[in-house]
């Protein structure tokens, strides 16, 4: 932001036409972030993109740190050089992993036909960052001012769980005033996503007792067997009326057929829409007891990603994005999305929007594309929201 700038807030009709005016632009941005491919699950790949990233803010003025990863691929925050002390800030947040290993490009290239736009990430979230960079490019093209200051904060491992980022979201967000999620919106209806399904991933180990399955079975105690209980009282955790889901997605044990099994594995996923039922599965898996005689069971895991939940505060910033996407003909909804992401964290301390990014369908899918129209659409939006003036004022 250019010290100097004026806090005239113009027309969302005059935002949109201006972003429609760098359609070109956009593409060329977005392409350059798609062609580099930025596997979660490997750092080195991480820096070119961000390299690009960093440069873009740069020159907006924007100060890029880097915070170094140790297992990831590291990440990057930015503020505005010309920022007053004692403003208020909001938070871009995004990542700029994907799910798609590095090849990916051969089989799925990047390719524009009329609208859609193809290719690994477009969707999940390359638009999203680009409409980041776009949206402060037209702040500073019209000479405005915002008086929420905007920081950016873009993180490398949110396909794996923000593992390392984590801490940083979690320091970043009570600072905040409010927090815009550049994910991509819900589906080819572009709904917003004003709740997330809370995430947990639990590992219950069985010990056993090995016996020779034919010479002496009443000597073993089976890992398995007790196994296949656990996972019938797992299951009946699940409870469709409460969007409770319980899976036990991989389960290992044994040695061979004829011995019996001294050892048995069960990873399950679990996703809830409240924190009480959060607090309610999590103790009621780890209550679990065994019941088959010689056999003891390890618990681990928890809720890692508390649930996004319509808050007041979370409520309040959507009907401000849904009476500004009127200014630019645009009909917003809203919907629950069962996957997690990073603003189920920093929803837990301040006002949180997800979904602000790419209009489009197939993330990790290998026919991911997005709209680049409904795209500078949602761009538009993002550069109203960041125009408007502190939440708790309102």
């Amino acid at each position: 932001m250019r010290a100097g700038g004026t806090n005239r807030r113009p027309h969302g009709g005059e935002i949109l036409h201006y972003l429609r005016g760098t359609r070109g632009e956009f593409l060329t941005f977005l392409e350059r972030l798609a062609r580099v491919e930025s596997p979660s699950s490997d750092p080195e790949s991480q820096q070119p993109i961000r390299a690009i990233l960093r440069e873009a803010l740069e020159e907006l003025d924007y100060d890029p740190i880097l915070v170094p990863g140790h297992s990831s691929g590291g990440q990057l925050y930015a503020r505005g050089r010309a920022r007053e002390r004692h403003t208020p800030s909001q938070l871009l947040l995004g990542h700029h992993d994907t799910v798609w290993p590095l090849g990916t490009l051969a089989d799925m290239p990047f390719t524009v036909e009329g609208d859609t736009v193809k290719g690994p990430g477009v969707y999940d979230m390359k638009g999203g960052l680009t409409q980041i960079i776009f949206a402060l490019r037209t702040i500073r093209a019209l000479d405005l001012t915002p008086v929420v200051a905007p920081v950016v904060f873009i993180n490398s491992d949110e396909e794996i769980g923000s593992g390392e980022s984590h801490r940083y979201i979690q320091r970043l967000a009570p600072r905040m005033n409010r927090v815009f999620v550049l994910e991509p919106s819900l589906g080819p209806s572009g709904k917003l996503k004003t709740a997330r399904k809370g995430v947990g991933r639990f590992t219950v180990t069985v010990k056993g007792k090995a016996a020779h399955a034919g010479l002496d079975p009443e000597l073993g105690a089976s890992a398995i067997l007790e196994l296949s209980h656990v996972i019938q009282e797992l299951f009946a955790l699940n409870d469709s009326e409460r969007g409770v889901t319980v899976n036990v997605g991989t389960i290992d044990g044994g040695m061979r057929p004829n011995v019996v099994a001294p050892q048995s594995r069960a990873v399950v996923d679990v996703r809830v829409i409240t924190r009480d039922d959060a607090a309610r599965v999590e103790e009621a898996i780890h209550a679990l007891r065994a019941t088959t005689p010689g056999t003891e069971l390890q618990i681990e895991g928890r809720i890692g990603r508390p649930a996004l939940e319509p808050t007041p505060r979370n409520h309040a910033l959507w009907r401000i994005a849904r009476s500004l996407a009127e200014e630019i003909d645009l009909e917003l909804e809203q919907g629950l999305a069962g996957g997690g992401s990073d603003g189920n964290t920093t929803s837990q301390f301040t006002a949180t929007l997800d979904g602000l990014g790419a209009v489009g369908n197939g993330a990790h899918a290998h026919h991911e594309c997005i709209s680049i129209d409904k795209t500078l659409e949602r761009a538009a939006l993002l550069t109203l929201l960041l125009l408007e003036p502190p939440l708790e004022a309102r």
